[in-house]
């Protein structure tokens, strides 16, 4: 957002009658401080005033703005959200919701902000920047929107490629940890062969022994010594 866009009571204290009272020279210091834009000076100040009086609204308003210039969007979010409802004045309340809309704005809380313009088109219809920037907030919300959908649905495709992932890791890994089945059939082939081998050699084995113990037998011992 533009520094022209933050609508200050800088200049209007001079006009808005609700804000006509005297000034102190810690508002008058503050206010100068911030026109030479050394906003953290202009917070010292105007904080300083406000330990005087901490309901004036001249020194909530400004100290909002010289916060939100430091781009501490929170601390003026809060500080424009404390003051709004506080003055009947619908200029004024137009004004602290605006930049109660432009705190929103900057910490891309676009719904806070869309709420908060409408509240000050409610106190000031006419206002041609509030509703510029409520149709730019309008416009933010709807990419931010979309971007959620696409991060959410990039997500959800992740998981799921994750999960097919995993899942050919380990039909791979069983395929690996079982042999194919043509390895089957050979191992089964192999085994008959070598059983049939085994009958074999023991059908020959006992063959041989049969006639050696023959061939013993013919041979005989001689018992005469």
């Amino acid at each position: 957002m533009k520094t022209k866009q933050i609508l200050l009571l800088l200049l209007l204290m001079l006009t808005i009658p609700v804000l006509a009272q005297k000034e102190n020279p810690l508002l008058r210091k503050g206010n100068s401080q911030y026109e030479k834009g050394n906003f953290k000076e202009a917070e010292k100040d105007y904080r300083k005033a406000l330990e005087i009086n901490k309901e004036s609204v001249k020194g909530n308003f400004n100290l909002g703005a010289s916060v939100y210039q430091e781009k501490n969007f929170e601390e003026s979010a809060k500080i424009y959200g404390e003051l709004a409802g506080k003055n009947q004045d619908k200029d004024i309340q137009a004004k602290i919701y605006h930049n109660l809309g432009n705190s929103f704005m900057e910490a891309k809380q676009y719904d806070k902000s869309i709420l908060a313009y409408k509240n000050s088109l409610m106190n000031n219809p006419s206002d041609l920047d509030t509703k510029y920037n409520l149709e730019y907030a309008k416009m933010m919300l709807k990419n931010q929107q979309q971007q959620q959908k696409k991060d959410q649905d990039k997500k959800e495709k992740d998981k799921k490629d994750q999960k097919k992932d995993q899942k050919k890791d380990q039909d791979k890994q069983d395929q690996k940890n079982q042999p194919p089945q043509d390895q089957k059939k050979l191992s089964k082939e192999d085994a008959n062969r070598m059983l049939e081998a085994l009958k074999n050699d023991e059908k020959k084995t006992m063959q041989k022994v049969k006639k050696e113990k023959a061939k013993v037998q013919v041979i005989g011992i001689d018992k005469d010594w």
